[in-house]
């Protein structure tokens, strides 16, 4: 039935009114929370911290526990995946160069603790590795190590609190391409709920750091992850005891200036879980004033949720956290059942390996092309048929810059003879795509490292045949914990090089990880 005149006018008012509003908690509107830092002061450059503190100790192994799976879990959706590539039969092999292709620090050097937590990010002369508990960091002209491995609380050294004292892990570092210095956070929870982070004040990944320490109050922020954005660095925190996502910004100018940096936070629905904020990449801004874009997956196996965070430190009552803007997917198979348990099949008499798949894997890669914003991300779903688990990945757009988020790219990489997991995928400057992950099966495949891409002249939604990084010759064992992350950053000097850390097996609980630099030919 058509309306007509006033009833017309109320209608689209309403409907207006609707469209802008702002994400709502139960019945009211989100209000931000502040947080103060604790502490924060000034550290001694890393160099200096080195000359006195000894290396890590091997002590045994500590097993950490399962991370805080999601409030509600997925339904098990054991359908049909209509997005299903199968990497064998891709078209043409991966037109890349490999550069560097080394060990890293492992599970007995780093003090012993499992899973590593894998993580890395390129700078303009460094490569900075960090994991549980330790990090090391690289030259990335000569692969030569200056600096590590040290555990990460050395950074905090004379800082005093639990920052200075323990470490408790889910750490990330990044590069923050706009202003040229790294950034790094871990949790700590011994004796109270915080989150530690450092900002380097040169682009010397071996120089002193500001350094802070917040205080949780609402549960461990268990599985954090960090992005850099011209107006804050953005991070997500899933509540541990209530499987509830929380995006939040900290202050960046202050920041790089070592002041005082404040901390704002939302609480949204208890159905958000696994958020990830955009981190930026390349040479081009985001828009003026344009909201950071937090993704995750949806409450179905057809959805996703994109959120934007709009943050205001002046008078934080003016920030705002808006959506989601539900995209609609293709369908995926749910894996371990919809949970974040261990499903993954190891030969050899190993046990399974968590896959982690109820939430999206870091990073929320950003990158302006001029014409277009581009997001991209994947996550591990289930295969299919003798195989466990699949990469689907996703590329979002917004064309022009500046508008609403829509799919572009979504499809699922499968192989008839493998797991493919825990993956990361990142995007050069010409658009071309890089995409690694764990790999193994049940019979004779123990957990390697695989690459695989696309050129931006490729078919949508296809991928290239995958390239072999490393080749595991052991298995974990008993233990499942594996990942829980990985890491694929883009060199911010040629815009061109990605630089991808995973991990393998060493054999039993000694976990070992690999850090591989490479290039697509065409990008120069």
């Amino acid at each position: 039935m058509k309306m007509k005149g006033a009833a017309s006018m109320i209608c689209l008012l309403a409907c207006v009114v609707l469209l802008l509003a702002p994400a709502f908690a139960g019945d009211k509107p989100m209000q931000p929370r502040v947080i103060q830092p604790t502490r924060f002061g000034v550290s001694l450059p890393l160099t200096e911290i080195a000359k006195t503190t000894p290396a890590p100790v091997f002590h045994g192994w500590i097993v950490r526990k399962e991370h805080e799976p999601r409030n509600q879990p997925f339904t098990t959706y054991d359908i049909k995946d209509p997005v299903q590539q199968d990497s064998e039969g891709a078209e043409k092999a991966l037109p890349i160069t490999i550069g560097f292709n080394f060990d890293g620090v492992n599970g007995q050097q780093a003090g012993g603790v499992i899973p590593p937590d894998t993580n890395g990010s390129v700078g303009d002369k460094q490569f900075f590795l960090i994991t549980n508990f330790a990090f090391e960091i690289f030259n990335k002209s000569t692969g030569a190590l200056e600096l590590g491995p040290l555990l990460i609380n050395s950074i905090w050294k004379n800082f005093g609190g639990q920052c200075q004292s323990d470490n408790g892990g889910d750490p990330v570092v990044l590069y923050d391409k706009l202003a040229n210095r790294w950034v790094l956070e871990q949790l700590e929870y011994t004796s109270s709920d915080e989150i530690c982070f450092a900002v380097s004040q040169t682009d010397d990944a071996t120089g002193a750091y500001y350094l802070y320490q917040y205080t949780w109050t609402t549960g461990l922020p268990d599985y954090p992850k960090i992005a850099a954005w011209p107006d804050a660095y953005y991070i997500a925190v899933n509540n541990f005891g209530s499987g509830q996502g929380e995006p939040c910004a900290v202050d960046r100018n202050a920041m790089l200036t070592g002041a005082k940096a404040s901390l704002i936070c939302f609480t949204p629905s208890s159905t958000d879980f696994g958020y990830l904020p955009s981190d930026f990449d390349g040479t081009t801004p985001p828009p003026t004033g344009a909201p950071n874009h937090y993704v995750e997956l949806g409450n179905s196996n057809t959805t996703l949720k994109e959120y934007d965070f709009h943050v205001d430190f002046s008078v934080p009552k003016n920030s705002t956290f808006t959506g989601p803007n539900t995209l609609t997917v293709p369908a995926y198979q749910t894996l371990c059942g919809g949970g974040n348990g261990a499903c993954i099949p190891e030969p050899h008499g190993g046990g399974e390996l968590d896959a982690l798949g109820d939430r999206m894997m870091f990073r929320n890669a950003y990158r302006n092309f001029g014409d277009h914003e581009a997001l991209v991300f994947s996550h591990a779903v289930g295969g299919g048929g003798k195989v466990v688990a699949a990469e689907r990945w996703y590329e979002l757009r917004s064309t022009p810059p500046g508008g609403s988020f829509s799919v572009y790219q979504a499809a699922t990489y499968k192989s008839a003879k493998y797991n493919y997991w825990m993956g990361s995928v990142a995007l050069d400057k010409n658009g071309d795509m890089a995409l690694g992950f764990s790999v193994d099966n049940s019979t004779s495949e123990d957990p390697s490292i695989f690459l695989t891409g696309r050129l931006p002249t490729d078919k949508v939604n296809k991928l290239e045949k995958t390239v072999t990084v490393k080749t595991g010759t052991q298995v974990q064992g008993a233990v499942n914990r594996w990942g829980d992350y990985s890491s694929m950053s883009v060199d911010p000097t040629d815009d061109c090089t990605f630089w991808y850390t995973q991990e393998y097996s060493n054999g039993g609980y000694n976990w070992q990880s690999h850090v591989v630099s490479f290039k697509f030919n065409a990008c120069q």
